[in-house]
């Protein structure tokens, strides 16, 4: 497992810690095939280029109010166009007690890798 060191602050009320636990998408290909939960935290119009299946969409600005929305037990993946946006996501929902893990390089990583995804890649890969 990866390890991001975060060195910015977080707005929107976002907590700031200063480690974040991180995997590659080959890794997450293999827990989402065990059904691991993956919420993905790109705006609307990124989502529509091209968006991972199953994943659950929380835009970042609403992750505080849609906390009940995230899984608390077992690991949850966040992800975002490269990492950076899914990164203050899970600095939030681990200050929260949840177990969440960002994936590294996020949907461009995983477009460029061939896995699947809901729709054509596009805009949906631009920049956190």
């Amino acid at each position: 497992m990866l390890t991001y060191q975060v060195t910015y602050l977080s707005t929107c009320s976002l907590r700031s810690m200063t480690e974040v636990p991180a995997i590659d998408v080959a890794e997450l290909a293999d827990q989402r095939a065990a059904g691991a939960a993956l919420i993905d935290v790109r705006r609307d119009d990124e989502l529509a280029a091209a968006s991972i299946p199953g994943a659950v969409h929380i835009p970042l600005d609403e992750v505080v109010e849609r906390i009940d929305e995230v899984p608390t037990t077992g690991p949850v993946y966040v992800i975002c166009a490269s990492g950076g946006r899914s990164a203050r996501a899970v600095e939030h929902f681990r200050s929260l007690g949840i177990d969440a893990v960002n994936v590294a390089g996020g949907i461009r990583a995983w477009i460029e890798a061939g896995l699947p995804t809901d729709s054509s890649p596009g805009n949906g890969a631009s920049s956190s």
